[in-house]
C-alpha cells in the first residue's frame, strides 16, 4: 500500500474515533475537550510520522536515553 493510502486510512480512523468520543464529552467541559483534541492530534501525528519514518525510535528508547545515565553501574542486588 502506498504511503498516502496509509495516511488516508489513519486519518479516517482517527476521525471516526474523534467523532464518536467528541459526542460523549459534555459541552461544558471545555478543558477536557481541549485535552482530548491535543491528545488525539498528537496520536495522529505520531502515527503519520511512523508511516514516513518506520525506524523512528519509540517511547522506550526515549526513556532509555533520558534515564540511561542513572543506570551506568546498576547494583547486582536490590538495595533492600
Amino acid at each position: 500500500m502506498r504511503v498516502l493510502g496509509k495516511v488516508f486510512l489513519i486519518t479516517v480512523f482517527v476521525l471516526l474515533i474523534f467523532l464518536f468520543d467528541w459526542s460523549q464529552i459534555d459541552a461544558r467541559r471545555t478543558k477536557e475537550r481541549i485535552v482530548f483534541v491535543a491528545v488525539t492530534f498528537i496520536g495522529w501525528l505520531l502515527s503519520v510520522l511512523l508511516v514516513f519514518y518506520p525506524d523512528m525510535p519509540g517511547p522506550t528508547q526515549l526513556m532509555e536515553w533520558l534515564l540511561g545515565p542513572l543506570s551506568v553501574n546498576p547494583p547486582e542486588h536490590p538495595p533492600f
